[in-house]
């Protein structure tokens, strides 16, 4: 059985999880989803990186699942333990050496056709149940900005097998935007879900399928 290490986006908190994590508990993998210094001002993406660490301990057989923002803290957590698998969600891609605060304009971001929208729950979670849409805005925290311009610390993306899982939806990064800062930064094309930019709120059932047979594909799931 495999361990999901499981990294929350800007804002967030590890309860983000929660619906899939105890979709694949019941199915016999552990999973673990810390609650990142995110609104701390003397916390950047290294610091990050050793809550994600620290939550991981000794344990092993690990893929690492990173929402959104969190794809600038899996690379970090790739390159200082044993990982099996990465999956990336939904997710910013940055380069070796890029600032958070760089990616927007890096990526070429505001030349993308989009509707914008204004109402969070609109952009983050238009397909998300209404009571669970309004729990996550209760626990949502402010995404410190402080340390979102010092150059992400990592020199090349890590050896790890790669996946990466968007929403066909997704109001934040539409699907075309990320196929191709995909494929110029991973050099892989992503799969996609019929979803926006949450699914482990609005397809916690079909995500922990996906993920589960990703890990599959890696051996992780030994004969069961």
């Amino acid at each position: 059985m495999a361990t999901f290490v499981f990294i929350h986006g800007a804002g967030d908190v590890g309860w983000y999880w929660h619906l899939v994590a105890a979709e694949l508990h019941a199915r016999g993998h552990a999973a673990i989803a810390p609650d990142l210094p995110c609104d701390d001002d003397s916390a950047g993406l290294s610091e990050y990186a050793d809550t994600v660490v620290g939550a991981i301990g000794d344990r092993t057989d690990l893929v690492v699942v990173a929402q959104s923002f969190g794809g600038f803290t899996a690379p970090l957590v790739c390159d200082r333990v044993a990982v099996e698998l990465l999956v990336l969600i939904a997710p910013m891609i940055p380069r070796p050496g890029e600032a958070p605060a760089d990616y927007w304009t890096n990526t070429r971001y505001d030349e993308e056709e989009r509707v914008r929208y204004d109402d969070t729950i609109a952009l983050f979670y238009q397909d998300v149940p209404p009571e669970l849409a309004a729990e996550a805005l209760t626990r949502s925290r402010t995404q410190s900005e402080a340390r979102m311009s010092e150059p992400s610390p990592f020199d090349t993306w890590p050896g790890v097998p790669t996946r990466v899982l968007i929403g066909h939806d997704d109001r934040l990064f539409p699907a075309g935007f990320l196929h191709r800062v995909t494929q110029e930064r991973l050099g892989i094309t992503p799969d996609e879900i019929n979803c926006g930019h949450t699914p482990a709120l609005s397809r916690p059932h079909e995500l922990a399928d996906r993920l589960e047979a990703y890990a599959a594909e890696q051996g992780l799931l030994g004969g069961h």
